[in-house]
Formats: C-alpha cells, structure tokens, sequence
C-alpha cells in the first residue's frame, strides 16, 4: 500500500490476522454503526437529524477506500432487504424515497473521504478539513438534490440543508478533534 495506509490499519494490523476476516469483521461493524447512528436522532421532516453523517465522516476518515465504498454499498443492501438499519426503518422505498439522495451521497462522500485520508490528509487537523467538508458538501448535493426533485428544491433546502448546517458543522468539529489526534496516538 506504499504511502497510502488507512487509520484502520495502522490501529489493527494485519500481521497474524486473516485480512479478508477482518476487513469482513469491520464492513459488518460499520454497517452496525451506521444502523445504530441512523436511530440516533431528532425528529423532523422529510429529514431527520442523526449522527449518521458523523459515522460516514469516521469510516470515510479511517477505513481505506475500498473498504469503506464496500461497508457503504453493503449498508444500502442491508436497507434493500429490509433490515431496519435507516432512520425509520429499511426496505426497498428508501432507496427511491425522498431521502435516497443523502444515502447515496453518503456513500460516495465515504469513498472520496478515504481517498483523501489515504494520502494521508487524516493525519493533519488543517488537512483532515478538506475532506470533511468536501464529504458534507456532496451528502447534500445529493441529498438535496434528489430531495428538490421530490417535494421542490425551496422547499427542499428549506427542510433538507438549513435545519443541518450547524450540527453537520458540530459533527465535522467532532470528527476533525477525532480522527488526527488518534493518529499522533499511532506512531506512523
């Protein structure tokens, strides 16, 4: 992996471990965060406040990047079964429903995050700023977007972007005080 190591990795090693194991282990533990960080939350409509976008910003931040596009994508397919692991429950509808947009762009803020983190902008509080707020600026370009297609794009920044911009930047805080002092902890 030359230069490029994942947080993840550098926390467990893969010396004496069976790496698809683990990296099964950690898909399977991230999609149980994400489940549990989806019923954490304050109601509101269509949209509710969770912590799921702080869990995204972990993953995408310390998982490498295959790992955390597999533990994302393995997420919506648990949702697509139906297993309850959305903010209001699972099933096929969310992944059409007003709020597909955040799930999709959750995902895909996830992978270019660990992209970032992989040339090592997690080790730094300045750099790990750029992926943060890349991630949360494509969340709800996708979120908003689909969710402006749904119900009308006022209303949707009315109910989908202003009610979120300061707990997205409470959980950006949170995440940028996290992920590099966990680093300066490893010694790599």
């Amino acid at each position: 992996m030359n230069n490029k190591i994942a947080l993840i990795n550098a926390l467990i090693p893969t010396e004496g471990i069976n790496t698809y194991l683990k990296n099964i282990i950690l898909v399977l533990f991230g999609t149980l965060l994400l489940a549990v960080s989806s019923k954490i939350q304050v109601p509101s409509w269509p949209v509710p406040t969770t912590m799921q976008t702080f869990v995204v910003f972990i993953i995408g931040m310390t998982y490498g990047s295959r790992l955390s596009l597999a533990t994302l994508v393995i997420y919506l397919f648990e949702g697509a079964l139906g297993l309850p692991v959305f903010a209001k429950g699972g099933g096929l509808s969310y992944l059409i429903g007003p709020t597909a947009g955040y799930l999709y762009g959750m995902t895909i803020a996830a992978y270019l995050m660990s992209l970032f983190a992989e040339r090592g902008f997690s080790k730094s509080y300045f750099k790990s700023l750029l992926p943060l707020s890349l991630g949360t600026i494509i969340i709800f370009l996708f979120g908003v977007g689909y969710l402006g297609s749904v119900i009308g794009y006022n209303n949707a920044l009315a109910a989908g972007l202003y009610p979120f911009i300061f707990s997205e930047l409470v959980k950006i805080g949170l995440a940028l005080a996290l992920i590099p002092t966990i680093w300066k902890f490893t010694n790599k």
